[in-house]
């Protein structure tokens, strides 16, 4: 006891020299209250240097689980990057940002063509691409999202199947409405224009043909509830880079447009 005595406060080792084994042969008749007294200081002293332990460790738990989301959610973006190449070696374009009706009304996303490059064609099969997105029939589906598409730095998901991965879709990024690109199209470079977006401040239904405009990449909207001040973004060529919500607005047109003709420098 008295070679660990030093890590207690001064309070507490006199305490403790006041119940020391000379103290309890002198008073043999009360050797119980004193070893119930003796026990409850040193419980009391290693609870309360517990407690200061945790209260420390706290944040660096946070910190590693929030820098663990973020690598799974990088992960999933790398995934649909890579999707999204195969379909265009496949078709000699990427994907439309949708397939639109008649009328021009979008009906089909971006996400669901992809499907069968990430391997859930079981879903592509399933889906009526003779209904819109919304129909009875698929929306049965919305509850089988594929995991890909599940960003895990969101705590509270809106509803059933939604998904903070969009497409950046304008007429002069990388998705053009209904009008599918090519790389070769994107005259800026693809190592420099961004295809996705991790929008965690517009969760949509994944079938939902709704992705994130360059107006609203240009508001911050994909910043909100973003995850340790900023979010993540996946480039043409299928990197994936954290970029802060402090980035200068124009930069951020500059990186969603393929053919503006911008010298963009992505050391942000």
């Amino acid at each position: 006891m008295r070679a660990h005595s030093r890590f207690f406060s001064p309070r507490i080792r006199m305490m403790l020299r006041i119940v020391s084994p000379h103290h309890l042969r002198r008073n043999g008749n009360s050797n119980v209250t004193v070893i119930i007294i003796v026990l409850a200081v040193v419980g009391f002293a290693f609870l309360f240097c517990g407690g200061i332990l945790v209260a420390l460790l706290l944040p660096a738990v946070q910190q590693a689980r929030a820098a663990a989301r973020r690598m799974q959610s990088s992960n999933n973006m790398k995934q649909i990057g890579l999707a999204l190449h195969n379909y265009h070696d496949t078709y000699g374009t990427l994907p439309p940002a949708y397939i639109s009706d008649e009328d021009g009304k979008p009906m089909h996303s971006w996400r669901v063509l992809i499907l069968p490059f990430l391997e859930a064609d079981y879903i592509y099969q399933q889906y009526d691409f003779n209904e819109p997105w919304d129909s009875p029939n698929n929306r049965l589906l919305l509850s089988q999202m594929p995991e890909v598409y599940a960003d895990p730095t969101v705590d509270e998901v809106p509803g059933e199947g939604a998904t903070a991965y969009q497409a950046v879709a304008d007429e002069s990024a990388m998705f053009d409405g209904a009008t599918a690109i090519r790389f070769h199209d994107v005259t800026d470079g693809i190592s420099n224009t961004v295809m996705v977006v991790e929008n965690t401040g517009k969760l949509v239904p994944w079938l939902k043909p709704d992705d994130t405009s360059i107006e609203e990449l240009m508001q911050g909207v994909e910043f909100q509830d973003g995850p340790v001040g900023g979010t993540q973004f996946l480039f043409g060529d299928g990197s994936v880079q954290f970029i802060s919500e402090n980035i200068d607005r124009q930069t951020l047109h500059d990186m969603a447009t393929r053919d503006g003709g911008e010298a963009v420098d992505r050391g942000f």
